[in-house]
């Protein structure tokens, strides 16, 4: 059994969050914050037919170039790792070798809606189990494409636990992670043998299950051995990081995609709206559980409208957007990679409406802040619906919040304020966190993440009736879009 001095909880650890489009490392010292960060760029392959894979030596690279980025800034030693993950990311490997079989399949591919289809007479088991709709947003499906399409050796997982063997040799998984694949019983926290069975998958040999905090192994990747003490999926991550750590509070993460918790307590509930009841983090044996609600593509849409020469990127929202007053009758369901929860139609592609000679640019940003907004804030309805009571505000990170439009256009379609984090992206801070709990379990949540204090708070400007309008019309064209895709 591997152990650390609980002394070096109070030294500065490396804290690393591999993502879809890159790679994020911070060095965080309890006392002075962040002093050392490096990034590295991943680059997803977008393929017709809904198709998004990545070259796992993209992934692992990037890891160890943003660590060391990170490390050579902060310029002073560090006393452990703590590394988040993408989720439902999936590749085959050679646990001989840890030489990859396959190209990792990244959350976004729709490759496996066949399995899913073979599945449908088992949905709502697969719910009960494990918490989640059936969809190949999932890891399961994806698995067991691989399985079915490309391989029958070695071993197939989520990228996080591929990346720990590549770091330390060790072959484990976060419960958080493991409960994004729709393997794990929600209940039990183990991985269920009527799931494996259902997808079959029964005879895999799965990652062993641990907790978030706790000695992993030693890597030496980024210089000097470390410790590996933390590991946690990425929305959880920035979960714990905003401190969203009792029931009826909610954060959202604005990236690639858009991802709103809302932390329940120690028992999951199953709701009833389409949100996916899920493990928020296992600490100490103990779970702690939360809802969770999906938008596929923010980030990836605000690209999209970048590629075909709109706006020249995201620093363009606010200034472009800004130019006009309203989106001009303008509806855009941003449905690029179909639409997640509530909804569950991947199938669905995105609709622009309203269109006229007169559209400008700032028309098409304006439709495209309040077509995100919209479906988080629908997000925000199903979680006040399963819960019993509304969300009394929500905390936000990601680099979409630094568009002041989107964020004001968020509290304006909630309803509700909207407080942003003092750092863009905070999933980085959540795995410092964990790494630290896993050099001192005496260490408890709040000793572990730092005083929330948001750096802007954004408060409603328009009344409920003017909300309620708005997003009446973006339910409208919702709606044209399932009866066209039955």
């Amino acid at each position: 059994m591997i152990t650390y001095d609980r002394s070096a909880a109070r030294r500065p650890v490396l804290a690393v969050d591999q993502g879809t489009s890159g790679t994020k490392a911070l060095v965080v010292c309890p006392e002075r914050g962040v002093i050392g960060s490096g990034t590295a760029p991943v680059r997803p392959r977008f393929l017709p037919g809904g198709l998004v894979e990545v070259a796992p030596a993209d992934l692992l690279s990037s890891v160890v170039d943003a660590g060391r980025a990170a490390l050579a800034e902060a310029g002073e030693p560090v006393a452990a790792v703590g590394l988040a993950n993408q989720g439902e990311t999936v590749l085959a490997w050679d646990p001989a070798s840890g030489e990859p079989l396959t190209d990792a399949l990244v959350w976004q591919d729709r490759r496996a809606e066949s399995v899913c289809a073979g599945l449908a007479d088992h949905a709502e088991e697969l719910r009960a189990l494990t918490g989640l709709p059936l969809d190949p947003y999932f890891a399961a499906p994806k698995m067991a494409w691989i399985r079915r399409n490309l391989t029958r050796h070695g071993v197939v997982t989520t990228s996080d636990a591929w990346l720990v063997h590549r770091l330390t040799g060790a072959y484990v998984t976060d419960a958080a992670t493991a409960g994004r694949t729709q393997l794990l019983d929600l209940d039990t926290v183990t991985w269920s043998p009527r799931a494996l069975d259902l997808y079959g998958l029964a005879d895999e040999r799965l990652p062993r299950v641990v907790d978030a905090a706790g000695p992993v192994g030693a890597t030496t990747a980024f210089g000097p051995e470390l410790p590996l003490t933390g590991l946690l999926v990425d929305q959880q991550a920035a979960l714990l990081a905003q401190d969203v750590t009792e029931p009826g509070s909610a954060k959202c993460t604005y990236g690639t995609g858009a991802f709103l918790l809302a932390q329940t307590g120690t028992r999951p509930r199953r709701g009833t709206s389409g949100l996916v009841s899920c493990v928020a983090w296992r600490l100490g044996g103990e779970s702690s559980y939360c809802l969770d609600g999906q938008v596929y593509t923010a980030a990836s849409a605000v690209r999209w409208l970048t590629d075909l020469g709109v706006i020249g990127g995201a620093a363009d929202l606010d200034p472009v957007g800004s130019a006009v007053p309203d989106s001009g009758g303008v509806t855009f369901v941003p449905a690029l990679a179909g639409l997640a929860a509530p909804w569950w139609r991947g199938d669905l592609r995105g609709s622009l409406t309203g269109l006229g000679l007169d559209t400008t640019a700032g028309h098409l940003v304006r439709a495209l802040c309040e077509g995100i907004a919209a479906q988080v804030a629908a997000l925000a309805d199903a979680v006040a619906q399963d819960m019993g009571e509304p969300l009394r505000s929500l905390r936000v990170d990601g680099g979409l919040t630094r568009s002041a439009l989107l964020m004001q256009t968020q509290a304006d379609l909630l309803q509700l304020p909207v407080e942003v984090s003092a750092l863009p992206d905070v999933t980085a801070l959540g795995a410092a966190a964990v790494a630290r709990i896993g050099l001192d379990p005496a260490l408890t949540v709040t000793d572990a993440v730092p005083a929330w204090k948001p750096a802007a708070v954004y408060e409603p400007s328009i009344d409920a009736d003017q909300a309620a309008e708005r997003l009446a019309g973006f339910r409208d064209a919702v709606a044209a879009l399932t009866e066209r895709t039955p």
